[in-house]
């Protein structure tokens, strides 16, 4: 079965098509999808639920899921990592964070599998409506303290669409145990500025794993190479931070643990075609065209 990966700690987008036809694929991520408008079907885990406008429904790094419309839809998908709602917080609150998404999981992957509807509650699907239009503005103002702010709407999100999933008596929740491959992908997006940690040897003594299969199995598993992965993730991490941060070229070098500015600059060069820099003055302009 094909996978698709997320080489951001957050993606979004507003889209509307005529004819949404997207194949049930397994996302390494979790995913919120409101239903703007229009009609269809939604496949999860190989059960077919029919959705419609102010539907909202909510993916985890497990579920399988794909979409098919009979009407014409728009939609915004919110995409993001445990990484993302981690981020800039202590320890402490970091490893309570990861455990909390964990249960979290385990609740929506069984939830999915046995029902079609998640809302009950009119101003609960009301109150994520208008949480989701502020992540929209945070995300496309790109204004000051933007992604802490919408941390805390995907995490009051992610309470209210708790609190409305029905116990079902007849289905006690079972623990599955995470996949390898997705203890993995976190390790490499926790990892991508300790060098040193992403080596084959590393990696294969980390998940128990001979060090002539590690790449194998992930190629397998995602359809990609491995290096070539934590490289293509390594800058995006690089791009973000370059558009979205006031740090400098040489402090995303050293954040990120690369040897230091031209090594950065070489490499980015190799998957964009022009220096840091430059990348970063094209990018303004043409936003300021706009």
């Amino acid at each position: 079965m094909k996978k698709k990966q997320l080489y951001k700690s957050i993606e979004l987008f507003v889209s509307e098509n005529e004819n949404w036809q997207e194949s049930a694929l397994v996302y390494h991520f979790f995913e919120i999808v409101q239903i703007m408008e229009g009609s269809g079907v939604r496949i999860v885990n190989e059960n077919n639920y029919t959705y419609k406008k102010g539907d909202i429904f909510l993916f985890t790094p497990m579920d399988c899921r794909g979409f098919k419309s009979l009407t014409t839809t728009k939609f915004c998908s919110i995409r993001f990592s445990e990484i993302f709602l981690s981020t800039e917080i202590d320890a402490v609150n970091q490893n309570s964070n990861l455990k909390w998404l964990k249960q979290l999981e385990q609740l929506f992957y069984h939830h999915n599998r046995f029902d079609s509807v998640m809302i009950q509650n009119t101003s609960d699907c009301q109150m994520i409506s208008n949480l989701i239009a502020n992540i929209i503005i945070e995300h496309n103002q790109r204004a000051l303290y933007h992604e802490q702010n919408m941390q805390q709407y995907i995490t009051l999100i992610l309470n209210i669409l708790s609190r409305n999933i029905i116990p079902v008596s007849n289905h006690e929740i079972i623990q599955i145990e995470e996949p390898l491959i997705n203890r993995m992908l976190t390790y490499i997006k926790q990892n991508i500025d300790k060098p040193h940690l992403l080596k084959i040897d590393n990696i294969s003594k980390k998940f128990n794993l001979s060090k002539n299969y590690v790449g194998e199995y992930f190629k397998k598993l995602t359809g990609e190479n491995l290096q070539k992965y934590i490289s293509f993730y390594k800058m995006k991490c690089v791009e973000e931070r370059l558009l979205y941060s006031e740090y400098t070229i040489s402090q995303i070098s050293n954040e990120l643990g690369f040897t230091d500015e031209s090594h950065l600059s070489r490499q980015f060069k190799k998957y964009y075609g022009v220096s840091p820099s430059k990348f970063k003055q094209e990018f303004f302009r043409k936003l300021a065209d706009k």
